[in-house]
């Protein structure tokens, strides 16, 4: 008898939910990991709208990142004896054999609920349901600082609308769940048949190297996540100033960036959580510190708005349901995401973003802001080139982002951002402007 446990966002062993009670339970353990054609094909992204999108739903630099990370979680579970197959065939192809072959009783994974990762279970299902002898499923929600059941309100539709009601009431009511670990587990890796990553090719996708101008020049994992976490925390001690710098756009320690790692659970929240506060009794407590766990909060709350909303995060009027007269202009796409648009600003963050997979946060909101409120472009659009292109893509935080900035989400208010005035706050001397925009005069 075994028990598997379907790796999704949750790329780690330590403080892993499904992994540890995998562990807890009898038999063998094994991983599984897919990387699901569907989230490598070009597709529509569920826009009812009559324009071509050129880009698929994964795009090179966040598949590198996984395929990174996956090879550090295989290494990692082997010490353990638990062996990790790697397919590129969506779950519902792979699973029913492998369940007869192994006798799988159990199977753990972290649950989701946008519509991508449903509508994969629900093809599992359909799958599971052929066969005699169907095993349990157990779903944990792991990608809280807060848990869901932990939360100050009985039920999603009470989470209020503003994000700083929802951080006070949580900050003052909920508790920060502690950590768990395998520490001690090992057994004989059971039989099982070798497979490989499958490249980027494999994937349909192109080889690159990095930018050497990059702002995320990291590898994926948790071998790297622990490692930059300890330099930005530990031997810099840049986490003491980290609000201060968190508008930065130049250089790799402007901010913390553990945002990719966190997105595909290379590093749990409550582990950095824990991790500042360590810091804050070792070496400084102030501001800039709690601004990180801040921070961490609006990731949270993201997730409860996506929990409470449902598929409205991916609705034209958001979840105001706002009637917008939005435009879809197949050039003005182009210009955006090529870098060619009358401002400046914009044009070099989106030029970094299309060398790297990476931009800042100050960044990000003046790029949506010009695509939404200035162009008056379809705000779903710009969210899925962002889904394709960020290293660092959630979905939550990415579609809660671009509704709030575009004015169909948390926050109703006109956010249109002056996007010279930003560049002269944030780029005054150019240096950010002039490092991606080589060609051009200033």
């Amino acid at each position: 008898m075994s028990n598997l446990v379907w790796f999704r966002n949750d790329l780690r062993i330590t403080d892993n939910q499904s992994l540890k009670k995998a562990c807890n339970n009898d038999g063998n353990v094994i991983g599984v990991y897919c990387f699901d054609p569907a989230y490598y094909q070009v597709s529509d992204f569920g826009l009812d709208i009559d324009m071509e999108l050129p880009f698929s739903k994964t795009g090179k630099f966040r598949a590198q990142f996984i395929r990174e990370a996956i090879e550090d979680l295989r290494e990692q579970l082997a010490a353990h004896g638990i062996p990790l197959l790697v397919y590129s065939s969506s779950p519902a192809q792979v699973f029913p054999a492998l369940i007869k072959e192994h006798k799988i009783t159990d199977i753990y994974l972290q649950k989701e609920w946008t519509r991508d990762e449903t509508d994969q279970e629900k093809l599992l299902g359909t799958a599971l349901e052929k066969l005699d002898n169907k095993p349990r499923g157990h779903r944990t929600y792991d990608q809280f600082l807060f848990h869901p059941d932990d939360a100050p309100y009985s039920t999603f539709q009470e989470m209020p609308t503003v994000f700083t009601q929802f951080r006070k009431k949580c900050e003052k009511e909920s508790q920060v769940r502690p950590l768990v670990d395998i520490k001690g587990y090992g057994q004989v890796t059971p039989q099982v048949t070798q497979t490989t990553i499958p490249s980027l090719k494999e994937l349909g996708l192109e080889s690159f190297e990095k930018d050497h101008r990059s702002a995320f020049p990291w590898k994926g994992g948790a071998t790297a996540a622990w490692e930059r976490l300890n330099h930005y925390f530990w031997e810099t001690g840049k986490l003491q100033y980290y609000k201060k710098t968190r508008n930065g756009l130049v250089g790799i320690d402007y901010s913390c960036k553990l945002s990719a790692w966190l997105t595909i659970g290379s590093i749990s929240t409550r582990e950095i959580y824990y991790e500042v506060q360590s810091f804050e009794k070792e070496v400084k407590k102030n501001q800039d510190t709690y601004w990180l766990i801040f921070e961490l909060i609006w990731r949270d709350f993201f997730k409860y708005v996506s929990l409470k909303n449902g598929n409205n995060i991916f609705k034209l009027g958001g979840i105001l349901e706002k009637d917008y007269e939005w435009k879809t202009n197949q050039d003005e796409l182009v210009k955006w995401i090529n870098g060619e648009t009358q401002e400046r600003f914009v044009n070099a963050n989106m030029k970094e973003l299309a060398a790297t997979g990476w931009m800042s946060n100050r960044g990000r909101q003046n790029v949506a802001s010009y695509w939404s409120m200035h162009k008056e472009q379809d705000w779903r659009i710009g969210a899925a080139y962002f889904e394709h292109i960020l290293i660092d893509y959630d979905v939550h935080s990415n579609y809660g982002n671009w509704m709030y900035n575009s004015g169909v989400g948390n926050d109703p208010r006109n956010r249109t951002f002056n996007i010279q005035l930003q560049a002269s706050r944030y780029d005054s001397d150019g240096k950010f402007q002039r490092l991606w925009l080589q060609d051009e005069l200033f």
